[in-house]
């Protein structure tokens, strides 16, 4: 099966095709750094990290870019609050953010471009757009996109130009010719960051930003922009405006977007005060955990984030790290071997039959489930290594598509292991004396800690959840 993605464009499946045969030029909006960064942005990266390590697997090579918007009216206002440099708060945060990336183990973006680094391209731009009369420069030196004179507008959010707002983060202005016309250049106010150009000092637009930084790092046309769906409108619906205007081309190929992160029914957003920061969601779970919640999802849906998602997160995590435990028989022949085999043959056609439909993730997590099944089994029948081992190298394989790790500490379990000892000692007296519900709340109070107890007939044994 062939890999089809969803297009926000078009609002069907296509079948992937590149501008370069075998390469994928992939650009990602990223967060404006103004504050901590929540799971909302985490997922965002995520669903964009499996994008781009399927891609890879099938081999294709990808220049992905993400941007740090560093020169926005937020940034400044929190600067005026706190009374910090806005450059200052912008790289305090976007520097955050990229160690957050790395402990949720989102693969580095090939480029890492800031606003603040591409002002010569946004001008260029800018002074493109105006020559060829689609911006018009006000009195007072702001730029302005004339969007009628896009006779596209609208496509890729489906709105008449009637429906048009204004698009940027600041109130609008008389000096516009129409409502829906958007700002490509402000001109400076005291105290604000404001950069040289034909048009006096000022800084760019919110929208201008992101199509200088693909434009510079990825050339006039691109395979994939990414994004949340709260982007579509207005800020990618601009996004092509300007940049086929600029260029005289189509812009992206395939536009991904993927759906909110909801807390209590609502987008979890810094503005509505109702987030939990990435710093305070990895403090209490490991990293697999939010992927698993991410991956359990269609990535274009809203995804609930509440207490049971997360129980049911750190439950999977659980039941995937069971297939790394080791064999413990020497069986390498026979019908158990056949049938570990087979289902490693099978886990692999699904996966990648679901990854190729749009990205599946919560499929690709059924057929690794269905692999884990079966490893336990063949350890349970006694299978041994090679077959045993060839097994778990082919699920390795394939979790690492979903950027999953599965590893615990392995010092993790050691200095508690005489007070478990201790606990296994009174529970087995408990159940001597027929004392079942004590000698089960002992087991469950372990396994709350992280303790796995496991009864067979030759007795109790233990191990930390995710150890072997």
């Amino acid at each position: 099966m062939a890999l089809a993605v969803y297009n926000t464009l078009t609002h069907e499946k296509e079948p992937f095709t590149t501008i370069e045969p075998g390469k994928v030029r992939m650009y990602v909006c990223g967060p404006t750094v103004y504050d901590e960064a929540h799971v909302g942005h985490a997922m965002s990266a995520i669903v964009f990290d499996f994008v781009r390590r399927y891609l890879e697997y099938k081999g294709y090579q990808v220049r992905h870019v993400m941007n740090f918007t560093d020169v926005d009216d937020k940034i400044i206002a929190r600067a005026a609050q706190i009374g910090e440099d806005p450059a200052e708060i912008a790289h305090r945060y976007a520097g955050q953010y990229k160690d957050q990336l790395a402990r949720l183990n989102v693969l580095q973006p090939t480029v890492f471009p800031r606003v603040s680094q591409t002002i010569p391209e946004i001008v260029r731009m800018v002074a493109g757009l105006v020559e060829s009369d689609h911006a018009y420069i006000t009195a007072s030196g702001d730029v302005y996109f004339r969007v009628r004179t896009d006779p596209d507008y609208g496509k890729l959010s489906r709105r008449k130009l009637e429906e048009a707002v204004t698009g940027t983060r600041v109130a609008s202005r008389e000096e516009k010719l129409e409502e829906g016309d958007f700002a490509l250049w402000k001109a400076a106010k005291p105290g604000e960051p404001s950069w040289d150009s034909p048009w006096g000092n000022g800084r760019p637009g919110w929208h201008i930003e992101c199509s200088a930084m693909s434009w510079h790092y990825l050339g006039e046309q691109i395979d994939i922009h990414g994004g949340g769906n709260d982007l579509v409108f207005p800020h990618h619906e601009n996004e092509i405006a300007q940049t086929e205007c600029f260029t005289g081309k189509p812009f992206a190929r395939y536009w991904m977007h993927n759906g909110m992160l909801q807390l209590k029914g609502e987008k979890m957003s810094k503005s509505l005060g109702n987030l939990v920061t990435i710093d305070e969601f990895l403090a209490a779970h490991d990293a697999d955990v939010f992927r698993l919640i991410v991956a359990g999802s269609q990535y274009r849906k809203p995804l609930a984030f509440n207490e049971d998602v997360v129980v049911n997160g750190e439950r999977a995590l659980e039941r995937l790290r069971t297939a790394l435990r080791p064999p413990t028989g020497p069986v390498t022949t026979g019908p158990a071997v056949e049938a570990l085999a087979e289902q490693v043959r099978q886990s692999h056609v699904a996966f990648e039959a679901a990854m190729d439909d749009d990205f599946n993730t919560a499929g690709a997590l059924a057929a690794l489930f269905d692999l884990v099944r079966a490893i336990n089994t063949a350890r349970d029948a006694g299978v041994g290594d090679p077959p045993f081992a060839a097994a778990q190298a082919s699920f390795r394989s394939l979790i690492d598509v979903l950027g999953l790790r599965l590893v615990v500490p392995q010092a993790a379990g050691q200095s508690i292991a005489p007070f478990v000892e201790l606990l296994l000692t009174v529970r087995l007296e408990l159940r001597k004396a027929k004392q079942w519900a004590l000698a089960d709340k002992i087991r469950d109070e372990l396994k709350a800690l992280g303790v796995i107890v496991e009864d067979t007939p030759q007795g109790s044994s233990w191990r930390m959840a995710g150890l072997s």
